[in-house]
């Protein structure tokens, strides 16, 4: 396949939060990049709804809480400790179930030690979430409270279908989308497009679509804008895209094979030239004929490209190998935690290789530990363990070898069932070492549930990823312990001076002193170093009052 290649094109993003990311890919595959940022988050009037939601959820009245953005759950977790006790609010979180649309809140509810139950698989619409809740809960949604963490607008069509399946439903908006403070660029831009300066237009979420049409519609050109796009090379991200450009009237020309900025540029770079010319021969054909646009072009599915392009950044079409290092070390040299780092690992891969799972074990001692899965099983991470020679995997972590099963995995004489581990139920898979300072310090696993033939090409690329991100995840591990430790000394530390206080105070020896220390943990739901805490607190205090 020929390196793909925009060829010139003026290629426009409306991307804001990843706005030099973009930019830089559309420029790799040679466009003109115009980027032109079409939103910003701010922060809601009263932040009331969120402070009423931590008071009911930590009161036990809700069964179910949904999240939508990784960015929403850590804002919201930031409004709700400026009230309540951040610790008593993620032990009531850690209580209920949890649902998450996508990669994103996943990773974020997984640094707070918040299990997810449900994860929607991609492309991540509501349809997908809701899917994924009605698999993983059946019947009993019906007799659930459920709280959703909204985003930028609510979701009507989400919500009225999770009302109806549900108990009772409540919204709690932590944070909303609004236009930039300075509208002359996206002006500017509508403008551009109007007058057929723009030739290729990426759409990354529904809320660019509303932000340009709701311009267009200060400036007085609305008709003008959606007629220019029917000339112009439209492409839409996913689904919930697609039906907001659908709901301005617009038809986009297709999605990625994977919702992701990667995938989208680099296939718009391969098919955006052709389609242009497509367009804009039509549109020349029309004007000599007595057919108007809406008689001709009737709606029809978005299409979206073929899996057979799935490589990001154009890695089976001779792009320079060092955009694909610049891409993973800048995933991985962030110097993040153990779980953050293996997360960005995995969703990397799966960017890069097709599969229905990733997982990523570390070698602890002589067990691979799973810490990190891309949708299914998300559950299992930091639960399930397979020792060293045993199973597929741990055969792969004994001999140091990848190993390519096309199909009937669990009839190779290395398979060895395990209870609950995700590859019983795989038909096919591709497990590769990661490598540090010449000894193994985990397993890649990528599985397919029909059968699927790796390329020379593929199981390369992931022995190479194996060696790349070994040191990384043993950095990150090493610091992971190391702080883990650290912890357990300052509390063993803490502990001890609170013992001596209570032995001092209360005359009782220093098994008792522990005791009593214990049962008031237990009784109050708090950490023994809470406890010893303010134990000291009170003391220093006394101290304060008693020299004054």
């Amino acid at each position: 396949m020929a390196h793909a290649s925009f060829k010139g094109l003026r290629v426009l993003s409306l991307e804001s939060r990843r706005a030099k990311e973009a930019e830089k890919l559309i420029r790799t595959y040679g466009g003109e990049a115009i980027v032109v940022p079409s939103m910003r988050e701010v922060g809601l009037e009263s932040n009331e709804e969120t402070l009423e939601f931590a008071a009911k959820l930590l009161r036990g009245e809700f069964d179910l809480v949904v999240f939508l953005t990784g960015v929403g759950v850590r804002t919201m977790l930031n409004v709700v400790q400026a009230r309540f006790d951040r610790e008593e609010f993620l032990e009531a979180l850690r209580k209920v179930k949890i649902a998450a649309r996508g990669a994103k809140p996943t990773t974020a509810l997984r640094e707070l030690k918040v299990p997810v139950h449900a994860i929607s698989e991609e492309p991540s619409t509501w349809r997908e979430l809701m899917r994924a809740m009605r698999e993983t809960f059946g019947e009993s949604l019906s007799g659930m409270r459920v709280a959703v963490q909204e985003y930028g607008a609510s979701n009507p069509e989400f919500l009225a279908e999770l009302s109806s399946r549900c108990e009772e439903l409540s919204k709690v908006p932590v944070y909303q989308w609004a236009l930039p403070e300075d509208l002359q660029p996206l002006q500017d831009c509508v403008q551009s497009l109007v007058d057929g300066m723009i030739d290729v237009v990426l759409f990354m979420t529904a809320v660019q679509v509303i932000h340009l049409f709701q311009v267009a519609e200060q400036m007085g050109v609305v008709e003008q804008l959606r007629e220019s796009l029917r000339s112009t090379v439209v492409l839409s991200i996913g689904p919930t895209t697609s039906e907001e450009l659908a709901h301005y009237g617009i038809q986009p020309d297709f999605e990625p094979s994977r919702p992701k900025m990667g995938f989208l540029v680099n296939e718009a770079a391969q098919y955006a030239g052709r389609l242009l010319e497509e367009k804009r021969n039509k549109k020349i054909e029309n004007v000599f004929s007595d057919s108007s646009p809406g008689e001709t072009d009737a709606p029809q599915p978005v299409r979206r490209v073929a899996i057979s392009t799935p490589t990001m950044a154009g890695f089976r079409d001779d792009l320079q190998q060092i955009d694909f290092l610049h891409e993973i070390s800048s995933r991985i040299a962030a110097a993040d935690s153990l779980h953050l780092v293996l997360d960005r690992i995995v969703s990397f891969i799966s960017s890069v290789i097709p599969c229905d799972s990733c997982f990523v074990y570390v070698l602890e001692g002589d067990n691979l530990v799973m810490r990190a899965s891309k949708n299914p099983h998300a559950d299992l991470v930091d639960q399930v363990g397979i020792q060293i020679g045993q199973g597929v995997t741990g055969w792969v972590a004994k001999y140091r070898q990848p190993v390519a099963l096309a199909s009937g995995a669990s009839n190779d004489p290395r398979f060895k069932a395990f209870k609950n581990i995700p590859e019983d139920h795989f038909e096919a898979m591709l497990c590769s070492p990661i490598i540090c300072a010449n000894r193994v310090v985990g397993v890649i696993n990528l599985q397919h549930r029909l059968s699927y033939k790796h390329t020379t090409h593929e199981v390369r690329l992931l022995s190479t990823l194996g060696y790349l991100v070994g040191a990384e995840i043993e950095r990150a591990r090493l610091e992971t312990e190391n702080s883990q430790l650290a912890n357990r000394l300052e509390t063993r530390k803490a502990v001890d001076r609170a013992k001596s206080v209570l032995q001092r105070d209360l005359s009782l020896s220093e098994d008792d002193a522990y005791q009593m220390m214990h049962r008031e943990s237990r009784q109050r739901r708090k950490s023994m170093r809470e406890i010893a805490d303010a134990i000291l607190l009170s003391e220093e205090l006394r101290r304060t009052q008693g020299g004054s």
